[in-house]
C-alpha cells in the first residue's frame, strides 16, 4: 500500500459562517474530509494561532482591513483579527472529526511573521518541519484540503511541491475566499502549471 498523508487546512470556526473571516460555505466541505480521513496512512491538520498583536492584522497597525504594509522587504496583507490563540474562533469546527488525524501543526504563533503554509512561514526559511514528519515516515504523496483554497490551500500544495511530494488538492474538500476577485482562478491555474493534480474525493 502507498504511504499517502492527508493535510487538512485550518478547519476552524473563524474561517467558517460566522467566523471573523469566513470563508463561503467554509463548512459544508467538513462531511468529506471526514469521510476520506480512513484513506490515508497519516492525516496531519493544521491550525491557525495568532498572538493578539500579529503582524496581519489590520487593528495591530491602526488599519483597515485590506490594506498592506511593508515590513522587512515583503508585502503584508491585512486581515481582521483571527484565530486569536486559545480562542474560540481559534478552535476546529465542532463537526470536524478530529479522531483520525496523527499530528497537529500550529502556524502563525511568530508575531511577526504570517504564515499561510502548512510547511513553511510566509519569510520561506522558516519551516514548521511537516516535511520532516512526512519524509520520516516514507511518505511520498499528500492530498491537501481545508481552507482557504486561495490561501493557505495554495501555498502548502506550492510547498509540498517544492519539497518534492506528489501533491494532490481534493477540490470538493476545500472553498477558497477569491480576494482579490479572480484569486481562485489564479491559483488553481498555476497550482496545475507547477503540476499539483486538481482532483475529487472520489479519484482518491
Amino acid at each position: 500500500m502507498k504511504r499517502k498523508a492527508l493535510i487538512i487546512i485550518d478547519v476552524q470556526n473563524d474561517f467558517c459562517p460566522q467566523g471573523a473571516l469566513p470563508v463561503p460555505d467554509g463548512d459544508k466541505i467538513i462531511p468529506i474530509i471526514n469521510n476520506i480521513t480512513k484513506k490515508f496512512f497519516k492525516v496531519v491538520a493544521t491550525q491557525d494561532w495568532h498572538p493578539k498583536n500579529h503582524i496581519s492584522f489590520a487593528s495591530t497597525h491602526n488599519k483597515n482591513v485590506g490594506e498592506t504594509i511593508k515590513f522587512k522587504g515583503h508585502t503584508q496583507f491585512l486581515w481582521p483579527d483571527h484565530c486569536v490563540e486559545g480562542s474560540y474562533g481559534a478552535e476546529f469546527h465542532k463537526d470536524l472529526n478530529l479522531n483520525d488525524v496523527d499530528l497537529i501543526i500550529r502556524k502563525g504563533t511568530n508575531p511577526n511573521v504570517d504564515s499561510y503554509s502548512a510547511f513553511l512561514e510566509n519569510d520561506k526559511k522558516t519551516q514548521t518541519g511537516l516535511h520532516y514528519y512526512l519524509k520520516g515516515l516514507g511518505i511520498k504523496e499528500v492530498y491537501i484540503c481545508g481552507l482557504a483554497l486561495d490561501y493557505c490551500v495554495y501555498f502548502s500544495a506550492c510547498d509540498a511541491k517544492k519539497f518534492g511530494f506528489k501533491t494532490y488538492v481534493v477540490l470538493d474538500a476545500t472553498k477558497g475566499v477569491d480576494v482579490p476577485k479572480g484569486n481562485i482562478e489564479k491559483t488553481l491555474s498555476h497550482m496545475k502549471s507547477l503540476g499539483i493534480k486538481i482532483i475529487t474525493h472520489e479519484k482518491i
